[in-house]
């Protein structure tokens, strides 16, 4: 018993050391213990180790960029109701606060078979005001919403843009779908390839609109002092010059071609670094625009001759191409004229308007005229446009020549025959027409009375004699064939006589035992 309770006691013993020590273990520890602690935790070292409450989210923030001028979006261009290059553009961004100066920045495209092509290098003191600048396609719709403008389009099944400073490439995004690009645009599904600016990566989205605001300008170009002679400046002068007029369909020889460009500034324009591009082929230019002056360029005579399309079957581009972008753009659709320019002039409204004139003037100030120039006894049919003798017009204001007269019904000038104007009396056997006052021959129509129709009856004796050849032949044959046969004919009429016997023997005998079993 007594071993019993001191075995009790000491069990309560030990419960109460147990209790008391994990009372203390819960008590919070001290700031400088937790201090000490922290130090000796081995994640402690590691920088990407953070202890968060479960219910705090961890807030979002923007990557950081490498560059201060990078590719924000993409669209290649889709056909959309047969317009092609339908919202073409490429939109950059700045990753600066303040405005950024693109001095020796450049856009450089690479397309599917490795070709590189720089769509657009910003020229010496030109800066981005804004926090994005819109790039499209020259000859897209929409183009002239844009802070400038390349000419190479880009291409939906894969590609590649790259922003180059110096010889360094600072920023880059490709679609194809293979490696690290994104996947290639498709023509049935329009998109638009946009930047995630936390992960920094490019998805394809349907709907985004390119941030454009023509009052507040995103490119800002170097400003040119008045003094400055145009003339001395780089190849950004051509910025100036506009398209004036064009002639493709030549009458005699390709050498008539030309393209005529005009100066609108009052001061001397340099063409040096300016080009024409036709056909995706570039031709530079050389010389000086004087003031408010004509510069007309030769195709055929250039020093890399080449022809431009007489009358295209839907429509032809040329383009004046700077060191920077697209110029200006002339187009030119079917329905060119032989020895016609195609020539812009003005309406009462001083809009632009572009039309055919049959006076090209290379070198000079444009003249509207409609209808071509006629030779000396001759003048122009407004209804056809065609040069015709003065006579065959029924125009009452062309007077007739010396002994001819004008004929009220037909308008034509016809030879006086008498001193009253009355024409000629028609010969024998041709009457007036009144609708053309003209002699036609009389028509004598058939009524059977002058020709009446008589019966004839005859017998043809060659149908006679063959109708008797046949007969004889079937006769010849029929007797033929009783002859040939008459054994079997003679059998089978035995038979037939004794089959005919036997039914009437047959018939009687049956009428016999009818009549027993009816008396019966």
């Amino acid at each position: 018993m007594k071993y019993f309770l001191s075995h009790f006691r000491i069990t309560i013993l030990f419960g109460l050391v147990l209790l008391l020590g994990s009372g203390f273990c819960s008590m919070p520890i001290p700031k400088a213990v937790s201090d000490t602690v922290a130090t000796t935790n081995p994640l402690s070292s590691l920088e990407t180790t953070t202890l968060e409450a479960p219910d705090v989210k961890e807030p979002i923030t923007e990557w950081k960029f490498d560059s201060d001028l990078i590719i924000w979006a993409v669209n290649p261009g889709y056909t959309i109701d047969g317009t092609r290059d339908v919202g073409e553009f490429i939109e950059l961004h700045r990753t600066t606060d303040v405005s950024l100066s693109l001095a020796g920045y450049s856009l450089r495209y690479t397309n599917t078979s490795g070709a590189q092509t720089t769509l657009i290098d910003f020229s010496e003191g030109s800066s981005m005001a804004g926090e994005s600048l819109l790039l499209r396609l020259a000859r897209s719709p929409g183009s002239d919403q844009s802070d400038a403008t390349y000419m190479t389009t880009l291409a939906m099944s894969a590609g590649k843009l790259e922003i180059v400073s110096g010889d360094q490439v600072v920023d880059e995004v490709c679609w194809s779908g293979k490696s690290d690009c994104s996947a290639a645009f498709k023509s049935s599904h329009p998109t638009i390839l946009l930047r995630n600016p936390q992960s920094n990566d490019f998805a394809h989205v349907a709907d985004y609109t390119p941030s454009f605001d023509p009052m507040h300008p995103s490119l800002i170009l170097p400003e040119i002092p008045d003094d400055t002679n145009l003339g001395d400046l780089p190849s950004t002068s051509c910025m100036r010059l506009e398209f004036s007029e064009i002639l493709t369909y030549y009458s005699g020889e390709k050498t008539e071609q030309f393209i005529e460009l005009y100066n609108p500034n009052d001061q001397d324009v340099n063409l040096s670094g300016c080009q024409l591009r036709y056909k995706k082929k570039n031709y530079p230019l050389s010389g000086v625009i004087a003031a408010d002056g004509y510069y007309v360029f030769y195709p055929n005579q250039s020093a890399s001759p080449f022809s431009l399309t007489k009358n295209p079957n839907t429509s032809n581009t040329v383009d004046l191409v700077g060191a920077n972008a697209n110029i200006d753009t002339l187009t030119y659709n079917h329905g060119q004229k032989k020895s016609t320019s195609y020539a812009r002039f003005y309406d009462v409204n001083g809009e632009e308007v572009w039309q055919l004139t049959y006076s090209p003037t290379p070198g000079s100030a444009n003249v509207m005229q409609e209808f071509r120039a006629c030779p000396e006894g001759k003048v122009i049919n407004i209804a056809t446009g065609n040069c015709v003798k003065a006579s065959s017009l029924r125009t009452a204001e062309t007077d007739c020549l010396a002994g001819k007269y004008r004929n009220p019904l037909t308008g034509r000038c016809k030879k006086v025959s008498s001193e009253n104007g009355e024409p000629k009396p028609c010969a024998a056997g041709y009457e007036r027409n009144p609708e053309t006052n003209r002699c036609r021959k009389i028509k004598q129509n058939n009524n059977g009375t002058d020709y009446p129709l008589v019966p004839e009856t005859y017998s043809d004796q060659s149908t006679f004699v063959a109708l008797g050849i046949i007969t004889v032949l079937v006769l010849g044959g029929v007797v033929y064939i009783i002859l040939q046969f008459r054994h079997e004919i003679a059998r089978l009429q035995r038979k037939c006589r004794q089959r005919l016997h036997h039914i009437r023997k047959n018939l009687v005998a049956r009428g016999i035992s009818f009549h027993r079993y009816k008396k019966s």
